[in-house]
């Protein structure tokens, strides 16, 4: 008796590039239309006179299924999703409004402390910048009831706000009462690490993919004529450039690491005492002004101890 010889195993052809794709598969139909007699036409119809099998019930159920579709896709529509959208003189949920209330006061109390509290830095005129935009977003967005995008938005800053402030209370607190403490330096080295990824994450990538988008473009097409449209995104691309310019900080205190010229994290924003005490001296011959008494300690500028600014 034979022996049957064994049938080769197909070889899976691996996947085309881009440039093969086009080649290869422009090639072959423009083979098959040279080649072409009736296109297949005949041999088409005496296969699906043959082989089709469809009956009139199939048929029906698809469109009982996509009437039903188009049903339950009204009525979400209505009764679910259409309390989430705006509409003029809709009431501000109290657990937004309560969150909008401490929002709105802590950056009116941010506008007098950057000015009259805080020390003075590289970046204070921005931030002062950003508070009043960030005050008048919060205030006219609940006035007009854009609360849910107002919200949002407060989510994707904030997030990175409690991080940068918990990151600088252990870059302050690593050297305290004359002493080391090498557990706040490693939180200060992980908070930064993570609160440079989140920045990027929240504000450079969350924020404008999904709120400028949905502000600039999405709200237009459920409510054509918004009120204060202009104001709104315009307020919010300022917001953007903001945090691009910011970001920039972040880059130049990731690449000062990098090339060894800062030991630990610290805060690129602030002026050193040194060059703190050349503009004070700059200052001192021009107009007779006095070194202030913490620079002659050699103290660093941190918010609450040293305070000898001018807007």
């Amino acid at each position: 008796m034979q022996q049957a010889e064994p049938v080769a195993e197909p070889v899976a052809e691996p996947m085309p590039g881009y440039g093969q794709l086009l080649r290869l598969g422009y090639g072959s139909l423009a083979a098959a239309v040279r080649s072409c007699d009736d296109c297949g036409w005949e041999l088409a119809r005496t296969t699906w006179a043959e082989n089709a099998h469809l009956g009139w019930g199939e048929v029906l159920l698809c469109g009982l299924g996509a009437l039903g579709w188009t049903a339950l896709r009204r009525a979400a529509a209505r009764r679910l999703f259409r309390p989430f959208g705006w509409k003029k003189g809709m009431d501000v949920p109290t657990d937004i409004a309560i969150a909008y209330l401490l929002q709105c006061s802590f950056y009116g109390h941010s506008i007098y402390a950057t000015v009259y509290m805080d020390t003075w830095r590289k970046d204070s005129v921005v931030m002062l910048l950003h508070h009043v935009v960030t005050l008048t977003l919060i205030a006219f967005s609940y006035a007009f009831r854009y609360h849910n995008v107002g919200i949002l938005v407060l989510f994707l800053h904030d997030v990175n706000d409690v991080q940068l402030e918990f990151t600088k209370l252990n870059v302050y607190f690593k050297h305290r009462g004359g002493v080391y403490h090498r557990l706040n330096d490693v939180i200060s080295n992980v908070g930064c690490l993570t609160f440079s990824v989140s920045w990027f994450w929240f504000r450079l990538y969350w924020f404008p993919l999904k709120v400028l988008y949905a502000t600039c473009h999405s709200s237009l097409q459920s409510v054509p004529n918004i009120p204060f449209y202009f104001f709104f995104n315009a307020l919010l691309l300022v917001l953007t450039l903001m945090n691009i310019y910011w970001f920039l900080y972040i880059v130049l205190f990731v690449a000062k690491v990098l090339m060894g010229q800062m030991q630990e994290v610290n805060d690129v924003r602030e002026y050193d005492v040194e060059d703190s005490k050349k503009t004070a001296v700059a200052k001192k011959k021009e107009g007779g002004l006095q070194l202030p008494s913490a620079l002659k300690e050699g103290m660093h500028l941190k918010n609450g101890l040293v305070k000898d600014k001018r807007l």
